[in-house]
This record gives C-alpha cells, structure tokens and sequence, in this order.
C-alpha cells in the first residue's frame, strides 16, 4: 500500500467519523478549487497565455539586469573611441527599439491584467455563492436552536439579536445599502 493510499484511507475515515461524505470533505474543496482555477487557466487564448507569460517574465529583477546591462553595452559600443559605431550619439535606433518594446510590453500587461481580472470576478462570484449558501445554512440552523430551544421551555425573548439573525439576507438590499454607504463616503 503506497503513502498516498494510506493518506486516501485516513482522509474517507476522517470523512466518515465527522459525517461528510467523500465528496464534502475539506480536501476535497481544496481540489475543487484547483480543479476550477485549472479550468479558467486553459479557457485563456493564445494570446492571452502568451501575454501572462511575457508579462511574468519581463516583471523579474533578471530582466530589468538583463535591460541594464544591454542599454549599458549599446551605449558603451556607440560611444567607444575607434570602434564602428551604429547607432551613434543621441542613439536614435536605442531610443525607437526602447519605444516599441515599451508598448508592445504595455499592451502584454494590459492583456495579461484583463485576464487577471477575469479570473478574479469568477473568484469573487464563487466566494459570493459560497457565503450565500453559508448564511442559508447558519439562518436555518438558528432557527432550529430556536425551535428546540423553546421545546426546551427556553425564553428567547431577551435576545432581540437572535430574531434579526434568524431573518433571511436579502442580497439585493445589501447591495443597495453599501452602495448608499460608499456614496456618503465620497461625498
């Protein structure tokens, strides 16, 4: 039996004893998770993989020395006594190559962000699902503690915050309310 059989055993064992079943199990959450965030990696286009890549390239410290010591050569070559110079004082030709590769490396990270974006705004709506299920479930179980609280012959009448946390969130007047709230705050 390999270690990763024995970590399958002990994680269906832990699964059982809380009452989740194999699919509902933390673990299992994490790999969904990986599972989705793969899937919206391989939607990208073409270009779209081209651009992250030469955006996370170009974003390291070995390519602004590798920038540096290339400028330093070029202006070194051109300026150098007796040597055939190519691209001499004010160095034009440096200047034109510098220009396009700013925008052709402008438009990589404008792509490569977009597509960042795109990925974050799936993110947060899963998150928002995930947290609307959340209180679904944390509503319905105070409502439970209530009603065998009060089978019990507990009196919730002194607890005036457990009736609003009973109450169903209504997402659609949440919004309303932040949007009233960051309104004030720009104001």
């Amino acid at each position: 039996m390999t270690r990763t059989d024995v970590t399958r055993r002990r994680t269906g064992r832990r699964a059982r004893l809380s009452g989740l079943g194999e699919d509902q199990h933390p673990g299992s959450n994490v790999r969904a998770i990986a599972d989705i965030e793969r899937a919206g990696q391989q939607e990208r286009r073409g270009i779209e993989r081209v651009a992250s890549q030469v955006a996370a390239r170009c974003g390291t410290a070995g390519f602004l020395w590798s920038q540096i010591v290339l400028f330093a050569a070029w202006i070194a070559w051109n300026s150098w006594p007796g040597l055939r110079h190519f691209d001499p004082y004010p160095y034009i030709l440096l200047t034109l190559m510098l220009s396009v590769e700013a925008i052709f490396l402008s438009i990589f990270v404008l792509i490569s962000q977009h597509e960042e974006a795109r990925l974050s705004d799936r993110r947060n709506a899963l998150d928002l699902q995930i947290n609307l299920l959340a209180e679904q479930e944390s509503t319905e179980a105070l409502r439970m503690l209530r009603q065998i609280g009060q089978k019990l012959g507990i009196d919730f009448e002194d607890e005036p915050d457990i009736e609003a946390l009973e109450k169903a969130t209504h997402p659609t007047s949440l919004a309303r309310q932040i949007d009233r709230m960051t309104r004030k705050g720009h104001t």
